[in-house]
């Protein structure tokens, strides 16, 4: 709660009840973040399930519904579905309104949804990175948020007080603010999370694609690397679809120096280089140990 009791916000519609959106609802709810909270999503039945669990106060499948009078619309779908949901909210949007939303990729985010806001909605884009490989509103818990990396990337010219209620919200929610310029948002992101992804789904695409008895095999004697590559390609498939589709050129860029290493590793193994190996090991050793001491493991 805000000094006096008051809410950051007087209505709060998250437009995507998944994990994200419904961990953020709890987050709102727990901390008294928003005099009404509405859930907003044109999944069959998904609303409903929001409003079943009682981590929303209203719930819609009509999106224009749920935003009218919104001082705060969160977008929490699909990257691919921002464009068609600012076009549709952006006439009932009112003046002060601020749009913000919870996409890996900002730079796209930016370009789809900034035409349809009109004069007076303050766009103010954010990423928390923090996240399962699961997904729907039961899903959801308010501490996923927890000591975890909130990235906002504000357009140029964008509203300070805008940005420093959005801020707010979600350092109320356990996480450490960062503000990035969006291109280079996506750039890190590529290397942190997109190009992880996208070597899982490889991964385990090529295990399911093994004769029958050694599919089987792979299966039953998964050790931890395999579980951990596993854990990562249960990730929803249609938001991944949508971050490599609208995160091209970082991607593709990553992906490119990636398979240089791949093929120096390669040689380096085919020659029998133990001291290139070991040294490499060595290196990336101290990446985890880095990432563990930064207490993000």
């Amino acid at each position: 709660m805000t000094s006096g009791g008051k809410p950051l916000f007087d209505r709060v519609a998250i437009l995507g009840i998944g994990l994200i959106g419904s961990s953020l609802a709890r987050a709102i709810k727990r901390d008294g973040m928003a005099g009404t909270l509405v859930a907003g999503d044109i999944g069959p039945g998904v609303a409903a399930r929001a409003l079943a669990l009682g981590i929303v106060d209203e719930a819609t499948e009509d999106l224009v519904a749920a935003v009218t009078d919104a001082d705060l619309v969160v977008l929490c779908a699909p990257v691919g579905a921002c464009e068609v949901i600012a076009e549709a909210i952006g006439p009932v949007l009112k003046p002060g309104c601020i749009v913000s939303d919870v996409g890996s990729i900002k730079e796209r985010v930016i370009a789809m949804v900034a035409p349809h806001l009109p004069d007076g909605v303050h766009l103010i884009p954010g990423h928390p990175v923090a996240g399962t490989e699961k997904s729907g509103p039961e899903s959801g818990f308010a501490e996923l948020f927890q000591g975890r990396w909130c990235i906002l990337t504000p357009p140029k010219g964008a509203d300070e007080g805008a940005l420093a209620r959005v801020a707010e919200m979600w350092r109320r929610a356990g996480m450490i603010i960062e503000v990035m310029e969006p291109a280079h948002h996506d750039r890190v992101l590529a290397i942190t999370s997109h190009l992880p992804h996208l070597i899982a789904y490889t991964i385990v695409g090529t295990a399911s694609d093994l004769e029958d008895h050694l599919h089987r095999e792979v299966i039953k004697f998964s050790a931890s690397g395999f579980r951990d590559f596993t854990r990562i390609a249960g990730s929803d498939p249609i938001m991944w679809r949508d971050i490599f589709l609208n995160n091209q050129e970082a991607v593709l860029d990553i992906l490119q120096r990636f398979t240089e290493d791949l093929t120096a590793l390669q040689r380096a193994i085919r020659r029998g280089e133990g001291e290139t190996l070991e040294a490499l090991f060595t290196k990336t050793r101290a990446v985890r140990q880095a990432v563990v001491d930064a207490k993000q493991a």
